[in-house]
């Protein structure tokens, strides 16, 4: 393969990359040879940028080799990238439709795009310039990365997740996977790219402006943060919301909103800031609402009295697959509290606390939609009881091998058509048709709603 078509498609191939990786590293110490650092370092980034690239365009035309424009244009950059930012990793951050990005080693890099996960043609030059791009990274967030600290799980200032491990642990060699946030969709949005339909958004609205106590739930890179999100914009904005997160993800409208963010030790093991000591002391800043990112440990159980105790309307992720499956969960992770507490009265905290489950699901196709809406309706140590009220029901795949199907609405139960209609909230028409244990009774003319007060029902 000539220099040109190398330099066309740098990274085609391992033995190519290598080599137009070694040009660029030639090319890089040249540039660093013809400037003055110190007048660097007064310039804006942007301005900095500027000035390397007309520098080592003069270089390239002294020195060869003789480059079509384009080509000339993607050598500037490549050297650019690795003297000023991330190298091969440039351009992977500034495209929008990519949203993970995971280097297995320095001859595999992945990337996901729309739900589907694809291995580009890219390659770092060796195991020492992953590592220098990866310390270049966590050095961002006063963070270091050596065989004395081999993981490392941080958020950069620009909002992204990073999380490196290398060697011993990593026997692929270093290995890097930055999660980018997309933009905050609204419910409405959703709706448009299949995640739920008018009736559930209808519903989900009511059961937030209500106060119901919801928890997301769904698998890893299933859409939990994106949907909380959506959630938490149809809070009312006089209410004060407090935010608790591992990593700063949530992206709250509302002008009266706190965030919390967890922080790990430093290298010396101290100053360790948790989910549970975030959550204890929301509880003393008067919040109207609590959301936690994601509960995965002893500070469920906080949370949990939390919303059986005054803070109705919260919201919470868990990780789990079913809807049945996020309240064993969240007994599971109450238990891991230092205090000890039977798994009866873990019970009784759920069945007071949690009012709705939302599951979601990633599809084959990779798209991501809300596959149930199930309302607990046991009460105190009784076992669960769950009622789905929505469903996606999926058709088999067609020869587009895209998932195509129908969102099935349930009548709600007597109690939370109750409940809704207590707190000025009308049931939507969906969902209305009738109760567990008979239909609804007609609507009197003077009821504000489209159910009657409790006392009406009989």
């Amino acid at each position: 393969m000539s220099l040109r078509s190398r330099i066309a498609q740098p990274e085609e191939g391992g033995g190519a990359g290598r080599e137009d990786g070694r040009l660029v590293a030639a090319y890089r110490a040249k540039l660093l040879e013809e400037i003055d650092l110190a007048e660097m370092s007064s310039l804006t980034a942007a301005e900095r940028r500027a000035r390397l690239e007309r520098v080592l365009g003069h270089l390239i035309s002294r020195e060869g080799p003789v480059l079509s424009t384009a080509e000339r244009t993607q050598l500037i950059r490549r050297v650019v990238d690795e003297a000023l930012g991330l190298g091969v990793l440039e351009p992977l951050l500034a495209d929008a439709s990519i949203t993970e990005i995971m280097v297995n080693g320095p001859d595999a890099v992945f990337v996901e795009r729309s739900g589907r996960v694809e291995q580009l043609p890219l390659r770092f030059a060796s195991d020492e310039q992953l590592l220098q791009t990866i310390e270049r990274i966590v050095s961002t967030v006063n963070r270091r990365v050596d065989e004395s600290n081999p993981m490392v799980d941080a958020r950069l200032p620009t909002g992204e997740r990073v999380n490196v491990i290398i060697p011993p642990l990593s026997l692929t060699g270093p290995t890097l996977t930055i999660r980018r946030f997309p933009r905050a969709y609204t419910l409405t949005e959703l709706i448009g790219l299949g995640s739920l339909d008018e009736q559930m958004l209808l519903l989900l609205a009511a059961f937030v402006r209500a106060r119901f106590n919801l928890i997301v739930s769904g698998g890893t890179g299933s859409g939990k943060t994106t949907l909380l999100n959506a959630l938490s914009g149809l809070i009312p904005d006089q209410e004060r919301i407090i935010t608790i997160e591992d990593s700063a993800e949530l992206q709250l409208q509302q002008e009266h909103v706190i965030r919390l963010e967890s922080r790990p030790p430093n290298v010396e093991g101290k100053g360790q800031v948790t989910i549970r000591d975030l959550v204890r002391n929301s509880l003393r800043m008067r919040p109207d609402r609590i959301i936690v990112g994601e509960v995965r440990g002893g500070e469920t159980l906080d949370m949990l009295q939390a919303m059986s105790t005054g803070h109705d309307g919260s919201l919470a992720t868990v990780h789990a697959n079913t809807a049945d499956d996020a309240l064993m969960r969240l007994q599971t992770l109450g238990s891991m509290s230092e205090v000890q507490i039977p798994f009866e009265a873990l019970r009784d905290q759920i069945n007071s606390a949690v009012d709705v489950v939302v599951q979601l699901a990633r599809h084959v196709d990779g798209s991501r939609k809300i596959s149930e809406v199930a309302l607990l309706v046991s009460h105190g140590r009784e076992e669960f009881r769950m009622v789905p009220v929505s469903r996606f029901l999926a058709r088999p795949m067609g020869a587009d091998r895209l998932v195509h199907g129908h969102f099935e609405h349930l009548p709600l139960p007597r109690e939370m058509a109750e409940k809704l209609h207590l707190a000025g909230e009308a049931v939507p028409p969906a969902f209305g048709t009738g109760g567990r244990g008979g239909p609804y009774p007609p609507r009197p003319p003077h009821a504000q709603g489209p159910y009657p007060p409790r006392q009406a029902i009989g």
